[in-house]
């Protein structure tokens, strides 16, 4: 294994830092990073993210605004005793010392760039409290001055929140918060409109529902008002279940069932074949859902195949054939999730009835991992899936294939064709599927002094660009992101080239990725730090364009960035991860608080990444989701296989949703970059290679 010893750079040191001044961590807080090399990934429980890339997701979507009223030539000088009690204002919110804001707010108002943040901490927390009064003049006032801005639509949420817990209906309507991203905000919205009897969506609540004060109150509210239905509810119930949320499917089962089922419930979830077996009758919906959830509990036991028999023996005929068909596909996912062999035996006995998104998709992973792949059922599995799910490029692309396995070449080849501008993952194999090379987008025009000139001036980009400086990422993050309202390709272009020039590389990454006709490859996929990250990958043999891959999705390029499992850097480090590298190499002089350095990182980072690539037989997919997972996990993923798998495949079938989505991305990636740096076309598929399945011999690696 080729290792490289640590040697410190004379020309940049191990103290090299970007130039912009940063808090101490604690103030950063967690950015919520995708991977952590060496972390443990969370669980199917822990996660749940839709099969769309992480990074074609905005900080928030805006509706259309128009162009700011006021302009700023440049940034505003603000007094220095106002920015020290705005800096001390940010500690007193961290430390809850809540009676020193006040004596603070009047003396921040002077600083005309973070001058109101004190004001809004002040407001919200006082909305928060319930204990004290609503200070309803003092909000408006705030609404009132600080009109289209951030902070002002940050504390409209904020009141509509305190206004639903209240029942002051009037208020929500009158403040008609825009929606920035927090579910909370959108279910008291929605509760306000309900309660003066305005329609609403009620699918759309449903499918947008998370846990939540607001949100449990709305629902309780619709289901008393007879707005939504059992099924409605029990829908939701069962997708708790399926994702390991046991405390809240016991709270979407409250709703639907009265005292003395509850209690079923409870005891059918200790223990479901005694319950079972002391029930005499099945009467009713809400006895027919019990029965169908203890049933379904029945294939979590390791004896799978003699509880389905006890089944047909004792309950196939007792409920309906939905919730029996139901009761298969449970028995399908939970080998799915477990990596086993025997899980599209179940999927196929579910019939047609319908599934939840998560578990259509794990119907169709179920059945690439079988050896040989029996290519009509997975047509079968994505043809059983709702219209908006099958028409994914994931979906479409395996149909494809399931197609053309089975000699469909004409429907085949418009499937792949109705996927190839996709710049993900599957839009890239789908190109290649057709016998093309990878496409690059056009490189589109410069963009103008003119459109630099309009950005540069803008309040909340200057604003956000503070707060960055200040190394308030929590803060400066959606701020950029409500600037960004409105915007069209070149003005977006134009604010990812002003991000660039400021060094924030995770905002040049995320608002090029919301152009729509105007794709920029080179702020897309920005390689920053003047080769330096070559440099390193290169000594050690390493893929400089996987690495600029896997960093690009690890921490979009901020040296500064914390996960919140407690990985810091440019490559994303555990603390153990960088101790236990830093031995291994002979860093003598290392210690925790040098692991955001840019040297130091890299270094460690490229090493350990090497370490699990050789470990994993030079596959970059085995060392991807290793690198993410730990590298014992595809170890074991690995000798599970029946046989050799497509990489693609390999990767689509990861159990953790997480890693799953970061080999896909971090692969994609790495092909753009190969393509970016070398002017040349590059191949997905050859880099994602064969899985062969193999003995898992373990690992020392962390």
């Amino acid at each position: 294994m080729l290792l490289i010893r640590y040697q410190k750079n004379t020309v940049l040191g191990t103290k090299r830092r970007l130039n912009r001044a940063l808090l101490s961590a604690g103030l950063l807080g967690s950015v919520f990073l995708t991977g952590c090399a060496g972390a443990d990934a969370p669980t199917q429980a822990d996660v749940k993210k839709a099969d769309t890339a992480i990074a074609s997701n905005p900080v928030m979507t805006q509706a259309a605004a128009p162009p700011p009223a006021v302009r700023w030539q440049q940034l505003p000088t603000a007094p220095a005793a106002a920015r020290a009690a705005v800096l001390e204002a940010k500690e007193a919110v961290r430390t809850k010392n809540w009676r020193r804001l006040p004596e603070l707010i009047p003396i921040a108002k002077a600083d005309p760039v973070l001058g109101a943040y004190p004001a809004y901490w002040h407001l919200r927390q006082q909305l928060h409290d319930t204990t004290s009064p609503v200070p309803t003049d003092q909000l408006w006032q705030f609404l009132r001055e600080y009109d289209d801005e951030y902070l002002a639509e940050r504390l409209k949420g904020d009141w509509a929140i305190a206004a639903a817990r209240g029942g002051d209906f009037k208020v929500i309507n009158q403040l008609n918060p825009a929606d920035l991203g927090n579910s909370q905000v959108r279910c008291a919205s929605a509760y306000g409109m309900h309660m003066t009897q305005q329609s609403l969506d009620t699918q759309r609540i449903l499918s947008q529902f998370r846990p939540g004060a607001s949100c449990w109150t709305l629902l309780d509210q619709l289901w008393v008002d007879k707005a939504i239905g059992f099924n409605d509810v029990r829908d939701l119930m069962r997708a708790a279940l399926e994702q390991g949320k046991v405390d809240q499917a016991r709270r979407f089962a409250a709703i639907i069932f009265d005292g003395r089922q509850m209690q079923d419930y409870t005891a059918l979830m200790k223990s479901p074949r005694n319950w079972l077996d002391q029930k005499q009758s099945v009467a009713g919906q809400a006895d027919i859902e019990l029965v169908s959830l203890a049933l379904s509990r029945l294939g979590r036991a390791n004896n799978r195949a003699e509880q389905a028999q006890y089944i047909e023996q004792n309950w196939k005929d007792k409920i309906p054939t939905d919730n029996l068909n139901w009761v298969w596909g449970q028995f399908g996912l939970v080998p799915a999730l477990r990596v086993e062999a025997d899980a599209a035996r179940w999927y196929r006995k579910s019939g047609n009835t319908p599934k939840t998104d998560y578990n259509s998709a794990w119907e169709v992973r179920s059945e690439l991992r079988q050896y040989p792949i029996e290519w009509k059922y997975v047509q079968r599995a994505v043809e059983k899936m709702s219209a908006a799910q099958a028409a994914e490029p994931v979906w479409v692309y395996w149909r494809a294939r399931a197609l053309e396995a089975q000699g469909n070449q004409a429907e085949a080849r418009a499937a792949y064709e109705s996927i190839t501008d996709d710049l993900g993952f599957y839009g890239q194999l789908a190109n290649e599927e057709l016998g093309r090379a990878i496409p690059l987008p056009s490189k589109p025009s410069a963009v103008t002094p003119a459109e630099m000139q309009d950005v540069q001036t803008r309040p909340g980009l200057l604003r956000a660009l503070a707060l960055f400086d200040l190394g308030w990422r929590a803060e400066a993050t959606p701020e950029w992101g409500f600037a960004l309202r409105g915007m069209n390709d070149r003005q977006l272009r134009a604010a990812a080239e002003l991000a660039r020039n400021h060094h924030v590389y995770d905002r040049v990454v995320n608002t090029s990725l919301l152009t729509k006709h105007e794709v920029d490859f080179g702020q897309r996929f920005v390689a920053p730090f003047e080769g330096g990250v070559t440099e390193k990958a290169r000594l050690i043999g390493l893929d400089p364009a996987w690495v600029y891959g896997l960093i690009r999705q690890e921490s979009r390029f901020m040296t500064d960035a914390r996960s919140g499992v407690g990985a810091s850097g440019l490559m994303q480090l555990m603390p153990a991860t960088a101790k236990w590298t830093a031995n291994k190499i002979g860093m003598s002089d290392f210690k925790p608080s040098m692991v955001n350095d840019f040297e130091v990182n890299t270094i460690l980072g490229t090493n350990y990444l090497n370490m699990v690539l050789q470990q994993l037989n030079g596959s970059e997919v085995l060392a991807s989701a290793g690198y993410n997972a730990g590298p014992k996990r595809p170890l074991n993923w690995r000798s599970r296989l029946q046989g050799p798998v497509e990489g693609a495949i390999f990767a689509e079938t990861i159990p953790f949703t997480e890693t799953r989505l970061y080999v896909k991305n971090v692969l994609s990636n790495a092909t753009y970059y190969s393509m970016v740096f070398s002017g040349q076309p590059h191949s997905l598929k050859q880099r994602l290679g064969t899985i062969v399945p193999t003995a898992n011999s373990g690992t020392q690696l962390p």
